[in-house]
């Protein structure tokens, strides 16, 4: 995630090597299924009453499975040469490793320890392949159709955070590791204005419920609240792309980025000033959001706090102590006083202050990585996202354990949450984003190819249910925003 100077390039570094190993694994499988062509040809070309995608798919998933097993066989043969090793060389010296005695018994325990590994990682790799063949079947009746309609290019440096204006007009907010949040036209893409208040990453940006104001949190150690005066300019047609969402779509490498020495922002209004700045963390300030009301702001920061401001007077109001380690994210609930904040010590925590003498604290176990975000959904829900690859959907009646569980393939960033659809965006570390139901059913993946979708990885998303043109935004460390429509099949509607 974002840090301030120095820390922001370590944290870009790690966030690429991650990327690099998901690109060098994909390229390896690539030369594997090459290898393997001929007789995969050979079974597409026997009669089957299979649809041609689903028999694509089985035979893409038995492979992986083949190359696993074929990989666990020759460690197993390679832990097999090491016993006999330590056999005759115990046999000739009466010596064990490292000094230590090692009787012929205790060799075979520990021989019978490895084969016990193996055998485990074998069951466990066939789960994990027989689960993902059962789960690619709940897909293949009805998906989502995905279209990109529009991107918006004009950051330098990262996109961290994406927003869509809750009041008239409605424009759509980015926050970037290049220390500025831009104001876009949903229609035509142009930048209608940039905020320049900050001196450190902006690492998330809210639009306030009802006034044309914004909060940006930023790797400076504040919050700034600011207003906008905007005028959209005249709607342009939507560009033409007939890319469906599904789960054959080409895999590409990089291609070039936006240029960096072109700069679409720099012809907008530039505000530099804040109307209030909010000061009391020690550490970088990684998110914010705006309480129901919008009197009141709440942040989270690296130094393990979150902090409840009243934002006229710039007044800290309350200081949420608890957590063991930095902050990732905090949400506010759209209707009631109640605060949600993650954290890298795999926990996110619930603050009530409906209560204006007292605020409690309920605390969420159930990852095993850093959570990343965790966000309310309608009615009694929260859904977390963590870096352990799994998304986690919570009764904030039982505490105890997830009604429902998603587990993906790559870290999932921040989360977002389409109240009326009750559609879970996931953005990922690979450049993927995937879409779910709150049960846990993947409806859909947005299409990434050569020729569209995130070229790094997936930062955050926004829905924006009401707006007639796009309802789904991605942003990315490609310094791009990118605005998706979302057909959702009237069947999956009803479920």
């Amino acid at each position: 995630m974002p840090t301030e100077s120095g820390s922001c390039s370590a944290a870009r570094q790690a966030k690429q090597k991650r990327k690099s190993h998901s690109l060098s694994i994909r390229r390896t499988n690539s030369s594997e299924q090459e290898r393997t062509g001929l007789p995969r040809d050979m079974l597409e070309g026997q009669d089957s009453k299979l649809p041609s995608s689903v028999r694509s798919t089985l035979l893409e998933l038995f492979g992986q499975i083949e190359r696993e097993f074929e990989n666990l066989y020759i460690e197993n043969l390679e832990l097999r040469r090491e016993i006999e090793t330590l056999n005759e060389r115990l046999a000739a010296e009466g010596q064990a490793i490292d000094g230590a005695e090692l009787s012929k018994g205790q060799l075979k325990t520990k021989a019978s320890h490895s084969t016990s590994q193996l055998s485990q990682k074998l069951k466990t790799t066939y789960k994990a392949s027989t689960s993902k063949i059962v789960s690619s079947f709940k897909t293949t009746t009805s998906r989502a159709v995905c279209q990109l309609v529009k991107e918006y290019i004009g950051h330098r440096d990262g996109i961290w955070d994406v927003s869509v204006a809750r009041t008239q007009p409605v424009v759509l907010g980015t926050a970037s590791a290049d220390h500025t949040a831009l104001l876009w036209s949903i229609e035509t893409g142009r930048s209608l204005a940039k905020y320049a208040g900050h001196v450190g990453s902006v690492n998330s940006i809210k639009f306030h419920p009802s006034e044309q104001l914004a909060l940006t949190a930023s790797g400076d150690q504040t919050a700034h609240v600011w207003r906008y005066a905007v005028q959209l300019p005249a709607p342009q047609p939507a560009a033409d792309s007939s890319q469906l969402c599904g789960e054959d779509e080409v895999e590409c490498s990089d291609k070039d980025e936006p240029d960096a020495d072109a700069d679409p922002s720099s012809d907008c209004p530039t505000i530099r000033a804040p109307l209030t700045s909010l000061k009391s963390h020690q550490g970088v300030v990684i998110a914010a959001d705006w309480l129901v009301g919008g009197k009141q702001a709440v942040t989270a920061s690296w130094d393990r706090t979150a902090n409840l401001y009243d934002v006229e007077t710039s007044e800290l109001v309350h200081s949420l102590t608890g957590h063991d380690q930095e902050l990732t994210h905090c949400c506010t609930h759209p209707t009631q006083r109640l605060v949600v904040t993650s954290s890298r010590d795999t926990t996110f925590r619930l603050w009530d202050f409906r209560d204006p003498s007292i605020h409690s604290v309920n605390v969420f176990q159930g990852h095993t990585d850093t959570v990343t975000s965790a966000v309310f959904t309608v009615g009694d829900n929260v859904v977390s996202g963590s870096d352990d690859r799994t998304v986690k959907v919570w009764d904030l009646k039982n505490m105890r354990s997830p009604i429902a569980t998603i587990r993906t393939d790559s870290a999932i960033n921040r989360i977002n949450v389409c109240v009326g659809q009750k559609i879970i965006a996931l953005p990922h570390d690979n450049r993927q984003v995937r879409l779910f139901d709150m049960s846990g059913v993947r409806l859909a993946r947005l299409p990434r190819s050569s020729r569209q979708g995130h070229r790094r990885m997936v930062c955050g998303s926004a829905w924006s249910e009401d707006h007639p043109v796009c309802n789904l935004f991605t942003c990315g460390f490609d310094r791009q925003a990118i605005g998706w429509n979302i057909n959702i099949p009237a069947l999956l509607q009803e479920k």
